[in-house]
């Protein structure tokens, strides 16, 4: 018996809470490297379509054995591509270009909160008083990596244009995450993210031609060939796969604390592929994310 079949499904909920965001925080590496590279929406165009086709081998059939579910389902599949593909795809990769990471990291980090806000009105998930313990907790360390140990960079901070496309997108990610455990589907995990990553299509192509008749391209290269596969697998179809099955297992409230973990993650992945060396203030700020994600996904 393989190690897998023995972990309770709960366990292997735990185990992925604390390794999907390394695979999340993967996409804010995958969108510094693009700029210049490849277009913020031919990159979620080509992300998604991209992640549609590894996954048709494995869920096609099922799909085409439920179209009628598909079919019936198909406005829920709609607004959920829309905001997870489309919005927390191409607009974070337009944001990207004009404000700082800084910034992005600041206004995401209210999501997890607004979602277990969110989720306790429209899910009746309640958080224990431990739980939001650790919910705060993790926020103070967020801020603490977000201003590098000195409170007064967060005064200083000065907001762009860019910050809305991101502030839209927190927003829409909110939404997504809520949404997708409010409405049931007789899809399959998997059948279901490939409807929904098809809805996000729908929306995406349009926008992309768009894109590319109003504005300057890059030309398609290896290099935005090689952005392309990494998004599509990385933060794509292992994440997303991951997440759904995390609010299945966690509930939406807590498996949203995974996102305190991303900056934690993307200095380490940010030091290893950009070089750039993390600080003390990320030595300090995960200490105290990491034992508030464990304080907070407890039962």
């Amino acid at each position: 018996m393989s190690f897998a079949a023995q972990v309770p499904a709960s366990g292997k909920a735990r185990l992925l809470l604390w390794l999907v965001p390394l695979l999340w925080s993967s996409n804010y590496i995958i969108a510094r490297l693009g700029d210049g590279v490849i277009a913020p929406h031919a990159l979620a165009l080509g992300r998604w379509s991209l992640a549609a086709l590894i996954l048709l081998p494995w869920m096609g059939r099922g799909l085409w054995s439920r179209r009628d579910v598909v079919r019936r389902e198909w406005l829920h599949l709609l607004v959920l591509g829309f905001l997870g593909m489309y919005i927390c795809g191409a607009w974070v990769y337009v944001a990207g270009h004009t404000t700082t990471s800084t910034n992005i990291a600041l206004i995401y980090a209210v999501t997890p909160m607004a979602i277990a806000a969110a989720s306790a009105m429209l899910l009746h998930e309640k958080l224990s008083r431990a739980q939001w313990a650790g919910v705060v907790l993790a926020l103070l360390g967020l801020l603490f990596v977000i201003a590098k140990g000195d409170p007064a960079r967060l005064l200083a901070v000065q907001f762009v244009a860019g910050d809305a496309w991101i502030t839209a997108a927190a927003i829409s990610w909110t939404a997504y995450s809520v949404l997708l455990k409010r409405w049931p589907s007789a899809l399959g995990p998997g059948e279901r993210l490939v409807a929904i990553i098809g809805g996000g299509l729908l929306v995406l192509l349009p926008t992309t031609v768009a894109e590319a008749l109003v504005t300057t391209t890059p030309a398609f290269g290896w290099g935005a060939a090689g952005l392309v596969l990494l998004a599509a697998v990385l933060p794509g179809v292992l994440s997303y796969g991951a997440y759904s099955y995390l609010q299945r297992e966690l509930g939406a409230s807590r498996t949203a604390m995974m996102l305190y973990l991303a900056p934690v993650y993307g200095a380490l992945l940010a030091w290893l592929v950009l070089g750039e060396v993390p600080g003390w203030y990320h030595v300090v700020g995960a200490a105290m994310i990491l034992p508030s994600i464990w304080l907070a996904s407890r039962k």
